[in-house]
């Protein structure tokens, strides 16, 4: 008894997915596609609401993805992917979809606007991410700071030399004349506009 009451189930997804994929295919045929009716079709009985419904019953026979064969077994293969989708969509966010269509000013005249406008709008809702802060006055007392000055230690003279030694020694220059570029005598050193602080 058990598995004649699952053929019918079976049956009946397959004659609904028979007769929605007949009348987009009527719809469609038509030159002029005046048939396609937002409202019309998102009621409880509407087009793109059946579609909804029957593939959230064919997403429960087996897991996340419908499979091609499933879809041409309930003659829904042909309706385009993207439609299906909206669907789907629409019918598992249908009182959200709803309210969010009614405080449009001019209103949704598709599924795919709809779903679009929501993401967009619910992106912008979500709460951004801090951003550095450029306050001098903002410190965390927990974790790690941003500022690279405050966390590093100052290097010595010496250890400045030791690092410019090394440095000369990896990029195979002599230190002479590395150091003949920085030597300013004093007066004209204050007077270079980096060092006014340095030296005053």
């Amino acid at each position: 008894m058990t598995a004649s009451t699952q053929i019918v189930v079976l049956n009946t997804l397959e004659n609904e997915g028979k007769e929605l994929a007949a009348e987009y295919k009527t719809r469609t045929a038509k030159a002029d596609r005046i048939m396609f009716n937002f409202k019309r079709d998102t009621a409880s009985d509407g087009f793109d609401t059946r579609l909804g419904k029957l593939m959230q019953s064919l997403r429960l026979e087996g897991g996340q993805r419908i499979s091609s064969d499933r879809l041409r077994d309930c003659g829904i293969a042909s309706i385009p992917k993207q439609r299906r989708s909206d669907a789907e969509w629409y019918v598992n966010t249908k009182a959200e979809a709803d309210a969010f269509n009614k405080k449009a000013k001019k209103g949704f005249k598709n599924l795919s606007a709809l779903r679009k406008a929501m993401a967009e709008a619910a992106k912008a809702d979500e709460p951004k991410q801090p951003t550095e802060s450029t306050n001098s006055d903002d410190k965390s007392d927990v974790g790690p700071t941003d500022n690279v000055v405050e966390v590093a230690e100052r290097l010595t003279a010496e250890e400045i030399g030791i690092q410019l030694v090394e440095m000369c020694k990896e990029n195979k220059r002599n230190l002479a004349d590395v150091l003949a570029l920085f030597m300013v005598p004093k007066a004209e050193y204050a007077e270079l506009p980096n060092n006014k602080k340095a030296v005053a």
